[in-house]
């Protein structure tokens, strides 16, 4: 298993969807944001040049994908219209300035607090830039689709937004390809894991092998019991008074089964050591190892499902903290004070610290779920080359069945030939002749009488 494992890491991350584009990765843009410095960017080519002037208290910024959004630093407002410089109209109709950009830690990458808190919440999980237009008048929360979707606590790319991913082995319908997601108890008690599945499919062919090798013994002792009835009957008296060439080949009929029970005890012998004996011996400790394979499987998704409750429980605490520092915010607007400044600046810590402890857990979620899809992909095509090895061992000893059968019949043929022979020399008056010289009475006919 060590051997399918080597080289598989780098490359099949590199498959997995998330992998593939780091930009779409939550911890990857949640480090972007933190890594941006407050102040000016300068606008890509084709945009509005610096030297326009924003109205009083706007400034503007760049998202991770590259698109410019605007900020009022006094009213937190957001937007991706330029505000006009005109105070009172907008740059554009319809224009809604309650959606933000993607932000962490509840600010903008200007350290600006978010607003509202809900959808620094929603920006840990999506990419917002990449979902809309820059057509778009109104980036709002239904517009961004998630890059993402989690079942089950096991993390999947989002039909809708990520591209196909590529089979790990696309010349083949191979296990480590096809069993990801958990399907549904057909009995309707929840969900059966796609490794279940799989485990359920190699235990059920122990199974089948052991029936076979069962079956194998039933054969062997039909064939022992005839070989004794044979054996039997040869020694049965019947027709044994039976004379001349007929007789002679009327004993080799007896004979003849009795070189059959013979054959027939050699043929249920090797069926026992070169057919069933091999079948229920092929891996006695099957079952053990694969109850160790399941625990193992099993444990390092119970550790990426704990993962999760500690990514989720982040979350909350985020949105909590972010949801405090708005509060808060707010409060500053309504009355300037020494002490909710204080309060901001602590509000602020908690909440970016609260951003901290959250990417820390979904740093641990994926090591825990790259660890998983890991284990499952060597794990799987260890299934697989150990089915290919049973169903092969399986066939060449049913072959080796047949041949015994062949060899069996033969030997068969070789014990009634001496009877055909004998069949073939039986001659009724050769036989007549050589009884009427043996028993005969007298060869002088009677003649009449005389008066």
């Amino acid at each position: 298993m060590k051997e399918v494992a080597q080289d598989l890491p780098a490359r099949l991350l590199q498959l997995w969807g998330w992998y593939s584009s780091p930009d779409s990765h939550p911890v990857f843009l949640a480090r972007w944001h933190r890594a941006v410095k407050p102040g000016m960017v300068p606008p890509p080519p084709g945009e509005e040049s610096q030297t326009v002037i924003l109205p009083p208290g706007w400034q503007s910024y760049l998202s991770p994908q590259g698109r410019r959004y605007y900020v009022n630093t006094t009213t937190n407002e957001t937007t991706w219209e330029r505000p006009s410089s005109s105070p009172g109209i907008p740059a554009s109709p319809g224009s809604h300035r309650s959606s933000l950009p993607p932000t962490v830690n509840g600010y903008h990458a200007s350290g600006t607090p978010a607003h509202p808190p809900e959808t620094a919440h929603m920006s840990v999980r999506k990419s917002t830039g990449d979902s809309q237009n820059l057509g778009s008048s109104s980036p709002s929360k239904k517009q961004s689709k998630e890059n993402t979707i989690t079942i089950n606590c096991v993390t999947f790319p989002h039909p809708d937004t990520m591209p196909e991913q590529q089979l790990l082995k696309p010349t083949e319908w191979s296990y480590c390809d096809y069993f990801w997601a958990d399907k549904k108890d057909p009995q309707g008690n929840g969900t059966v894991a796609g490794f279940e599945l799989l485990l359920q499919k190699q235990l059920k062919g122990k199974q089948m092998q052991k029936e076979m090798s069962e079956f194998i013994r039933e054969r062997i002792k039909i064939e022992e019991d005839y070989a004794k009835n044979l054996a039997k009957l040869s020694q049965n008296s019947l027709a044994s008074q039976e004379e001349g060439s007929l007789g002679e080949a009327w004993a080799q009929v007896k004979k003849s089964l009795a070189d059959e029970a013979e054959v027939h005890l050699k043929f249920s012998a090797k069926l026992h050591s070169e057919v069933e004996k091999p079948l229920m011996n092929f891996r006695e400790n099957f079952k053990k190892d694969m109850k160790k394979c399941d625990h193992h499987i099993a444990d390092l998704r119970k550790q990426l499902a704990s993962r999760y409750a500690s990514v989720e429980k982040a979350r909350k605490a985020l949105t909590e903290r972010q949801r405090d520092l708005e509060m808060k915010t707010q409060q500053l607007e309504i009355k300037l004070s020494n002490k909710t400044e204080e309060d901001i600046k602590k509000a602020r810590r908690k909440s970016t610290q609260a951003g901290d402890d959250l990417m820390r857990c979904v740093d641990l979620y994926n090591q825990a779920q790259s660890k998983w899809f890991e284990e499952m992909v060597t794990t799987t095509l260890e299934l697989e080359r150990l089915e290919v090895e049973r169903v092969e061992m399986i066939r060449q000893h049913l072959c080796q069945y047949t041949q015994l059968r062949h060899e069996t019949d033969m030997f068969n043929q070789s014990t009634v030939e001496p009877v055909d022979q004998l069949l073939r020399k039986v001659d009724p008056a050769k036989d007549r002749e050589l009884w009427v010289r043996e028993h005969k009475t007298g060869s002088i006919r009677p003649v009449d009488m005389e008066i």
